[in-house]
């Protein structure tokens, strides 16, 4: 006797009440509903990571300061001895080196116009120590020479300010990168932080005023920040201003409040736009299908079972086109890092978490409108006049 067989079964696309086959086989009316929620995704990630790339520029370009505590005197030189003596003697961690150098000012290029930046003028050993500390795996080229006009870069710092061996980092002709004498670039090191470095013999010979600061490195990037936090407890209301990366975090955060509060009222206003348009479409869309939904009524399906397919159906649009706009944000904002952004060397993250956590509202809000669509659709639903052709 053959052995019983049973029939393959289909795939969910082919079942001609799957919640997939209308949609598949309906394509040009289900795609426009997917491309609102693509396109709103897109929208949204893409603002949200670009304002991100401004504090995240910040805490790029000066990431240096996680390596060092710098410490100013706020212009008494008599100031700083006391001040070196007593990070020495009351430092909670060990120090590695506390470096005095000389800076003066300069500027680089980010996404939302000109910062500031510093050249530091430091001795060669205290230039090399500096250079090992930011990471740095390799030095195109060589140091600047005592008292000559010369500096060392950073390889981003030369990216940004389109410079190369042998270039002009700061001029007499240049209102925002001056010196007295064009300071030549002579090295180019391959690290990730940004940095200017200068001999200290030029910097006290041509730039002013006379000020000297103290530079105060931990012997790990832990103690460093534990060193950071005692030393802004320790010189509170006293004539130091510290120069750290947590308290540049904070003032980043401090300085960009405002903006996220207006960003997140016009992510707010997007959202509703959207989920309002949505509702519009759902219910055309619902409209189209009348005829459908009153046969398969009359033939025995249930209004609970209809009203089931049409949410399945609905929450695979907003899925899918959720999770096309997140792929096509990514897909874009990786462009966008490579054509333009990488070579000025700003910072643009494509993986930001932020940016897409600001999306979930659209799908959530379109699904909540959606099924209220669909509710009070079939709420009122009368498939006896549907066959009666009442409505057609």
């Amino acid at each position: 006797m053959p052995a019983s067989t049973k029939p393959a079964e289909r795939p969910a696309h082919l079942k001609p009440l799957a919640p997939t086959t209308y949609l598949w086989r309906n394509f040009g009316k289900s795609a426009p509903l997917t491309s609102v929620i693509v396109l709103a995704v897109l929208l949204v990630a893409g603002i949200v990571s670009l304002m991100d790339s401004i504090p995240l520029s910040i805490r790029t370009i000066y990431s240096y300061s996680r390596h060092m505590l710098g410490v100013s005197p706020r212009g008494d030189p008599a100031m700083l001895p006391k001040l070196r003596a007593e990070i020495e003697e009351g430092s909670p961690v060990p120090l590695d080196r506390v470096v005095v150098c000389r800076a003066s000012g300069a500027i680089v290029n980010s996404i939302v116009g000109k910062w500031p930046f510093v050249v530091l003028g430091l001795s060669a050993e205290d230039m090399r120590f500096y250079l090992d500390r930011l990471g740095t795996s390799n030095l195109v080229g060589r140091l600047p020479e005592p008292g000559k006009p010369e500096a060392v870069i950073s390889a981003p710092v030369a990216k940004n300010l389109k410079l190369r061996v042998g270039d002009a980092l700061l001029s007499p002709n240049e209102r925002e990168r001056y010196s007295p004498f064009e300071v030549k670039v002579v090295g180019i090191a391959l690290t990730s932080e940004w940095a200017m470095l200068g001999d200290i013999e030029y910097q006290k010979s041509n730039h002013f005023p006379p000020i000297d600061y103290l530079l105060v490195f931990a012997k790990s990037r832990r103690d460093q920040e534990a060193l950071d936090r005692w030393a802004e407890a320790k010189f509170k209301g006293e004539r130091a201003q510290l120069f750290a990366y947590h308290l540049l975090e904070k003032d980043t955060n401090e300085m960009f409040d405002t903006l996220y509060k207006i960003l997140n009222l016009v992510i707010g206003v997007l959202v509703l736009v959207i989920t309002v348009m949505m509702g519009m479409l759902m219910n055309i869309y619902q409209s189209q299908r009348l005829v459908e939904f009153g046969l398969l009524q009359a033939i025995g399906y249930t209004r609970a079972q209809l009203l089931g397919r049409m949410l399945r159906e609905t929450a695979l649009v907003i899925a899918g086109g959720w999770a096309l706009g997140v792929a096509s944000a990514y897909g874009l904002l990786l462009a966008a890092r490579a054509a333009y952004m990488e070579p000025n060397a700003y910072a643009l993250d494509p993986l930001d978490r932020v940016a897409y956590l600001y999306t979930v509202p659209i799908p959530v809000a379109v699904l909540a409108a959606a099924t209220l669509t669909v509710v009070l659709r079939f709420r009122r639903f009368d498939p006896v006049a549907v066959v009666e052709r009442r409505i057609v």
